[in-house]
């Protein structure tokens, strides 16, 4: 993720503010009649920017100012801001005061983007980068790619190469044998592979290492056809680079669309169903074992970072909490926590990461750290699910993998389900996550114990 997170969407509300302003003192008889020409003009300038891509989202789009972008955004606006005069009715206006008006509003958007142009510039030279990145191979296009790590737009710290040719070049790090070894040595987060310089098993051995150590591997290829499902090419000006794990999670606006769901839906959640369950939960427990309200567990979430997870506790307090996982007909399990387990309200208080920021409301289930370990180095392609912040409910656990992992084929397809999700990610994709896990609860699932 960028450290420039807010950078660009931060520039979409002073160009509202911008846009409503001057309509309303310049214009009042169009926000004078209701809600329809507020309404209008809002949304017109939500679709033609979406349409002409104007606030760039991801790491390889530049953030700059370019007069043919310009061009299209206020000549396609402009058509809309004129149609509304006809559609509407509004007639106490001269058409060379309403084009004064519109030339006023387009120089403020243009002075409003190049002010966030170099404010980012600055921001973006004064910040230590900790994207670190090898490349690995070497061959004419190594300038190019160079290129990509020099331009500060794009956020990384370029280590250095390896390559079987020696070289004196002052960033020449080695063999390509020893890249493995520096790699975690180095604390190395993106690796760029010349494909050209490389053999298929060379990419093969880089891609494994990297689902399975929780690294991202980037290939500038050429013709030695390495697929995978998720890959995408992305353009770094004039230089393609294939993505093997690419993902919907990687454009900012749905990270942020994403957040934005899940502190509405969490604060909803905690309003008008953890106001009066808590202590309806509390005063039952009181009756039925010994403990505290909350159960507390360290979990991993998305980049490995360690939070507390919290559930309702369901369980009797033992040393076994953070080792051993439910089973069924587990004697741990209360007569309380059956219930709480078995409709899944056991869970609700995890809304309380998701307004936190420590998980999502769906994404892939955290699991206890000691089975992260475990999984980590027994189950291929483990770590690629903590690219995420983990999830109250996930595509796995709708599937059929949730609770208890009896044979490994419950860890591998989890797995599985978790990386589809990852690469297919959609919105609508999330609510029919959400619908089907309330649904699943109201009609009980079989390893909901």
């Amino acid at each position: 993720m960028q450290k420039s997170y807010f950078s660009i969407p931060l520039s979409l509300p002073f160009h509202i503010v911008a846009l409503n302003a001057t309509f309303y003192f310049f214009i009042p008889e169009t926000y004078g009649n209701g809600l329809e020409g507020i309404i209008y003009y809002n949304l017109a300038w939500f679709l033609t920017t979406h349409s002409t891509n104007f606030y760039a989202t991801v790491r390889r789009q530049v953030f700059t100012i370019k007069e043919k972008s310009f061009f299209t955004l206020f000549v396609l606006y402009g058509m809309a801001f004129f149609a509304s005069f006809t559609f509407f009715g509004f007639k106490d206006y001269s058409p060379l005061y309403l084009i004064a008006v519109y030339a006023f509003f387009c120089a403020q958007i243009l002075i409003l983007r190049m002010f966030f142009h170099w404010a980012r510039k600055i921001y973006l030279s004064n910040t230590v980068n900790n994207t670190k990145v090898i490349v690995v191979g070497w061959d004419k296009n190594l300038k190019k790619v160079r290129a990509i790590f020099d331009n500060p737009e794009h956020e990384y710290e370029y280590v250095g190469f390896f390559d079987n040719k020696t070289s004196k070049s002052p960033t020449y790090l080695g063999p390509i044998e020893d890249c493995y070894k520096y790699i975690f040595e180095n604390d190395i987060s993106e690796v760029f592979c010349i494909a050209s310089s490389l053999s298929k098993e060379e990419i093969k051995s880089l891609m494994q290492i990297a689902d399975n150590s929780f690294k991202r591997i980037r290939i500038i290829p050429d013709n030695k056809e390495m697929f995978s499902r998720a890959m995408s090419i992305e353009l770094y000006g004039t230089v393609p680079v294939l993505n093997l794990r690419a993902s919907p999670l990687e454009l900012e606006y749905a990270n942020f669309v994403k957040r934005v769901f899940d502190i509405v839906f969490s604060i909803g959640v905690i309003l008008f169903v953890l106001s009066w369950l808590v202590p309806v939960v509390y005063i039952l427990q009181k009756f039925d074992s010994k403990g505290p309200l909350f159960f507390k567990q360290k979990r991993d979430g998305v980049n490995k970072k360690t939070f507390l997870c919290y559930k309702f506790r369901s369980m009797t307090e033992t040393n076994e909490s953070d080792s051993k996982m439910a089973t069924k007909g587990d004697m741990r399990i209360t007569r309380l926590g059956k219930i709480l387990r078995k409709t899944s309200i056991d869970e609700l208080p995890q809304f309380l990461n998701v307004l936190r920021g420590d998980m999502s409301v769906v994404g892939p289930r955290p699991h206890m750290q000691l089975h992260t370990e475990e999984f980590q180095s027994t189950v291929d392609k483990y770590l690629v699910r903590h690219f995420l912040k983990p999830g109250i409910t996930g595509l796995a656990q709708i599937k059929g993998y949730r609770g208890e992992i009896i044979d490994k084929s419950d860890i591998v397809n989890r797995v599985r389900y978790d990386i589809f999700y990852m690469e297919k990610w959609s919105f609508k994709l999330d609510l029919r996550i959400i619908y089907l896990t309330v649904f699943n609860a109201l009609s009980g699932e079989e390893k909901a114990y």
